[in-house]
């Protein structure tokens, strides 16, 4: 039965009908300005923005450093899907896993039609960079990191999977530059071991204290270009 009250006349009003429509407007409220709040927290924070502008370095509008040469692999759909990165937030670092090969067969071998695989960069044993893949779409070396990384593969010339001095100072040049350009922090600098726990890149995984090493002359390298 509803309720009903009398207004300054007397007047008996039914109120039942009013104030069920104040509770569900509230309780509509209450559901959704959390909903909203959360959405555009989402849509503000860089690594979740889907219209990303990377100025691709794969741009012929957009010069490479000289020491970058282009070799981008063609679109197939598996190793170079064509695919926009859905955001930035570091990049991975990969050993090629075939001892004494050189970064023009490895890109060869990512433009195969049998191939699965690809990362932005090769670094060869004598410290040539490769592009393979334009910098504003998606790799296919970091699994689900993909999305919202830059992958670099280094040669290595034996089955520990050091690399050689002139391969990691390219690799340093190339990881500072990166996070200049694209305002990176060095913690956005990682292994695929931290992405999936593969053994990759082999060396940096059972010598920790290398990949450290790595990583503090990045920071040493943007500092000092900083001051």
């Amino acid at each position: 039965m509803g309720s009903k009250a009398e207004d300054k006349d007397g007047v008996l009003t039914d109120v039942s009908s009013s104030q069920p429509k104040k509770k569900r407007w509230g309780f509509l409220l209450f559901l959704i300005l959390p909903l909203l709040a959360a959405a555009v927290w989402g849509l503000t924070r860089p690594e979740l923005m889907s219209a990303f502008d990377f100025s691709s370095l794969g741009g012929e509008e957009d010069p490479l450093p000289s020491w970058i040469q282009r070799a981008v692999i063609p679109v197939d759909g598996v190793s170079r899907r064509g695919e926009k990165l859905e955001g930035l937030t570091g990049i991975v670092i990969h050993y090629v896993g075939n001892p004494g090969t050189t970064a023009r067969q490895n890109r060869n071998w990512y433009a195969d039609p049998e191939s699965e695989v690809s990362s932005h960069f090769i670094i060869g044993l004598k410290g040539e960079v490769l592009l393979c893949v334009p910098l504003d779409e998606k790799s296919s070396a970091s699994n689900h990191a993909n999305a919202t990384t830059l992958s670099v593969e280094v040669c290595h010339p034996d089955e520990t999977g050091q690399f050689t001095k002139a391969s990691e100072d390219r690799l340093v040049e190339l990881l500072a530059y990166l996070c200049r350009r694209y305002d990176l922090p060095v913690s956005g600098i990682i292994r695929h071991y931290d992405v999936t726990g593969k053994n990759c890149p082999k060396y940096y995984v059972e010598h920790e204290e290398a990949y450290l090493a790595m990583k503090k002359r990045v920071r040493a390298a943007l500092e000092e270009e900083a001051s």
